[in-house]
């Protein structure tokens, strides 16, 4: 006869037993979930960069003084997260928007991101440091739900293995290691990524709100809107009911802007000084935006070596003008692949730019032009695909490289 500490003991095997295969399902479960590789990935690419970029600080002097630091004094690993506009985020988050009359004014800012940093920063226990940790965390999580996103709106034009490969394109572009910094990019490609996903699905109230908040987390924002009126009209069809709920989602999406323009009228006294403080930091629709670009070939071709050796801005230009470039060949790709509405909006916010005459920002500009990544996951043949990738990580860590060293790429 059994005693009670034996059947104890086969009890507590049998559980344990239990609770060893249920996890171990899980864990196979797991392992067949796109989700949950994507994330998985996501966070690894994010503490990779992190490791490459202190140690990038730790090895390589300063190409000019720290503007400042996260700290009340410098960190070599945490000042990585923070260079550059990131001093304005931090600015807006702790003290609020500033208006400077005929100055350059933290207008240009749009507010979404510096004020998740407040609030998250207050949650944290307040404070300079806190703040900074906040937009980390904030870059951090958006870029990991982007992924998941972009996933599964890919998921939608290309097959399973393409739409993985789009996240491990989008990761690996040369400037998306803005992606994990105190920047707005992640939380902006998220928005806009959930924006497309929403009208692509007909889920409008997903796409009105994540449009809305785009357009109020960057001033190219408002520049997907006629790409999403486009896409939201081709979802709905011709059902007159689809068509009503599509007009009144698209046009929600300039909420945002309307919303901060409304604020920065009470501030300045004009609905559109964010945009006379963007034009104060030489941004404007000045030119032709094919000539900057015919330029920067042009002194490639007839002297290349003098440009990139005496030019101080010259190899600066080449990386984000190269980059641009490379992206503008990719439209007709991006057409055939996905459609004309994500043509529009990767011509829309490569055109502004470019008019301005100005090559600085380039780069990151087109790290959240996500159709470009459908067209590289999708090309042909397999060792071309795998050749694009390996040069893309290595633009990837000079990039990142030069951002932490305080070189003008930003």
């Amino acid at each position: 006869m059994p005693t009670l500490g034996s059947w104890l003991r086969k009890s507590v095997q049998s559980a344990a037993a239990r609770a060893r295969a249920g996890a171990a399902a899980c864990g196979r479960r797991a392992g067949r979930s796109a989700t949950f590789r994507i994330v998985l990935f996501a966070l690894s690419v994010r503490t990779a960069t992190a490791a490459l970029a202190f140690f990038s600080n730790v090895l390589f002097p300063l190409a000019q003084r720290q503007q400042f630091c996260v700290g009340e004094r410098t960190h070599l690993l945490w000042d990585t997260f923070a260079r550059y506009d990131s001093g304005w985020y931090f600015g807006i988050a702790r003290y609020g928007y500033d208006f400077v009359e005929g100055g350059r004014n933290n207008l240009a800012f749009f507010p979404v991101y510096p004020l998740l940093m407040r609030y998250l920063g207050l949650a944290l226990g307040g404070g300079r440091e806190n703040l900074y940790f906040a937009g980390v965390i904030i870059s951090w999580g958006a870029y990991v739900l982007a992924m998941v996103g972009l996933y599964r709106l890919a998921r939608t034009y290309l097959p399973r293995a393409g739409a993985e490969r789009t996240v491990v394109f989008a990761s690996a572009f040369p400037f998306a290691f803005f992606y994990g910094v105190v920047y707005s990019e992640a939380l902006f490609l998220l928005f806009t990524v959930a924006a497309f996903y929403g009208f692509r699905t007909k889920r409008w109230w997903l796409g009105a709100l994540a449009g809305a908040l785009a357009s109020a987390t960057r001033v190219n924002g408002i520049l997907a809107l006629p790409a999403l009126a486009l896409l939201a009209w081709r979802s709905a069809g011709k059902e007159p009911a689809a068509r009503r709920r599509a007009l009144i989602a698209t046009a929600l999406v300039p909420l945002g802007l309307v919303l901060y323009s409304v604020y920065v009228d009470s501030l300045s006294g004009s609905y559109l000084e964010w945009s006379y403080s963007i034009q104060r930091w030489n941004y404007s629709i000045a030119g032709s935006a094919v000539e900057p670009i015919v330029s920067l070939l042009r002194e490639l071709a007839t002297r290349p070596y003098e440009y990139l050796t005496t030019t101080p801005q010259a190899p600066y230009d080449v990386l984000n003008g190269l980059t641009a470039l490379v992206v503008i060949l990719s439209l007709p790709a991006v057409g055939r692949l996905a459609g004309a509405p994500y043509v529009i909006l990767m011509a829309a916010n490569l055109w502004v730019p470019l008019s301005s005459g100005v090559f600085e920002g380039l780069g990151r500009y087109c790290a959240v032009l996500f159709p470009f990544f459908f067209v590289l996951a999708m090309l042909r043949p397999v060792i071309l695909r795998k050749g694009v990738l390996v040069i893309s990580a290595a633009l990837y860590m000079l990039c990142l490289t030069l951002f932490t060293n305080l070189h003008p790429i930003f």
